[in-house]
C-alpha cells in the first residue's frame, strides 16, 4: 500500500525514501514556519543524519553551524507542511511558499565536495 507522503514523489517520478520521525535532519537554527520560503534539500545520509537541511529564507547560508540536528518529528510538528516532501530520495528539493511549490532533482547534491 502506497504511503500517504509518496505522493509527491509520484508525481515526480522519484523513488520515495520516506523517513521516520526520530532520524535526525539539519534545521536552521533560526527556522519559523510562518517565514518564507521553506526551503529543502537531500543530500545522501551521512554521520548518522537521513540528509535533509530544512530553512525558511531565500539564501541557504554557508555557515557550517547554521544547521542544528534535529529530529525529523519535530520539524513535521513545527511545519507540517514540509511532510509531504520528505519522502523525496537524496538529490531532490523542494522550496514552499504560499500558493506555491517547486520540487526538483538537483544532481549537485549527490557530488561528495
Amino acid at each position: 500500500m502506497p504511503h500517504e507522503n509518496d505522493a509527491v514523489c509520484s508525481r515526480v517520478g522519484a523513488e520515495p525514501a520516506p523517513v521516520g520521525p526520530a532520524e535526525i535532519l539539519g534545521l536552521a537554527r533560526d527556522f519559523s514556519s510562518v517565514v518564507f520560503p521553506v526551503n529543502g534539500l537531500r543530500q545522501p545520509a551521512e554521520d548518522g543524519d537521513c540528509g535533509w537541511f530544512v530553512w525558511s529564507s531565500d539564501e541557504l547560508p554557508d555557515d557550517p553551524e547554521y544547521f542544528l540536528p534535529t529530529p525529523v518529528g519535530h520539524l513535521v510538528t513545527v511545519c507540517p507542511s514540509v511532510r509531504p516532501y520528505l519522502a523525496l530520495p537524496p538529490g531532490w528539493r523542494f522550496r514552499l511558499g504560499p500558493g506555491h511549490q517547486d520540487v526538483w532533482y538537483d544532481e549537485e547534491l549527490l557530488r561528495g565536495d
